[in-house]
């Protein structure tokens, strides 16, 4: 049974039961940036709060750090705590359909120590072909709370401890997932970052075949055959090109019943700003 996901018949019965869940609106689209706050406007799950992805979910690029670098605790912590969220409270983000969107906040409310969270199968689509209301009133949050974070350390790596994996990787005890296509994993395409390739020793799981044909979440069973290579004593090492689409990853991981799991953050456009790291093209 899923533990991260959500259906759309679950998360009604649960509303009508009056339980109470804060429901997060994450729609984006990486070339529209008023693409979230407008389609928010126009209709929403009732009770949703806005999450501006960009603006929210990510800090201003630097030298390092990667595209979408983390913001502090502290900044998403207040963030939260404006919404009506602490860290007991029951969470269900949802964006336009199964996204990185959704999974990136997924992973931050619980990287912060947020109990509760669960992403919405198949989003706002699911949600209004199930013939679902829908509301495009403004939410105003009567009771903020206070949200102390409480990082989980194993849930984050940055570039050191990335290198210390790629070049001790034929000792065993931990495995490296590049989450991207499998284009940009080989170097024959590098559309978003100024070099193409991939870390040494990093094996290719697209994070899009954790999804069904139809755009739907596999099954915690059918999550387990996609990882069955990857022992589950080891350490798992998730990343992407900037550590938003390699968040699926970490959730179907979680779903399959993997517990060693951390993010690179920075990702892809971390490692490569480092001009000493190594870079490997073609399949391993």
């Amino acid at each position: 049974m899923s533990t991260n996901i959500v259906s759309v018949e679950q998360l009604k019965d649960r509303l009508k039961s009056g339980e109470r869940i804060v429901l997060l609106d994450v729609r984006f689209n990486p070339k529209n940036s008023s693409y979230g706050r407008e389609a928010y406007t126009k209709g929403h799950l009732p009770g949703a709060s806005f999450i501006d992805f960009k603006a929210d979910l990510t800090d201003p690029e630097q030298e390092h750090g990667g595209r979408s670098p983390l913001p502090s605790p502290e900044r998403l912590a207040s963030l939260f705590g404006s919404l009506g969220i602490d860290r007991e409270t029951a969470v269900v983000a949802y964006e336009d359909g199964n996204g990185p969107a959704a999974s990136r906040l997924w992973w931050v409310l619980r990287y912060l120590g947020a109990e509760s969270v669960q992403v919405l199968d198949g989003g706002y689509s699911a949600w209004t072909a199930a013939g679902e209301a829908v509301s495009a009133e403004p939410v105003v949050i009567a009771e903020p709370r206070e949200f102390v974070p409480a990082p989980r350390a194993g849930w984050l790596v940055g570039v050191d401890e990335v290198r210390e994996a790629s070049t001790s990787r034929a000792q065993g005890n931990v495995s490296i997932i590049d989450s991207r296509d499998a284009a940009q994993y080989a170097g024959r395409e590098a559309p978003f970052d100024p070099i193409a390739g991939h870390i040494p020793g990093a094996a290719n799981y697209f994070w899009k075949d954790a999804l069904h044909a139809d755009g739907s979440w596999k099954s915690p069973e059918l999550l387990g055959e996609r990882f069955a290579d990857l022992p589950k004593e080891d350490e798992i090492i998730v990343y992407c090109g900037s550590g938003i689409s390699a968040t699926p990853n970490v959730l179907a991981l979680f779903e399959a019943g993997y517990e060693k799991v951390k993010l690179y953050a920075g990702s892809w456009s971390d490692w490569i700003s480092y001009s000493e790291n190594a870079i490997a093209t073609g399949e391993e």
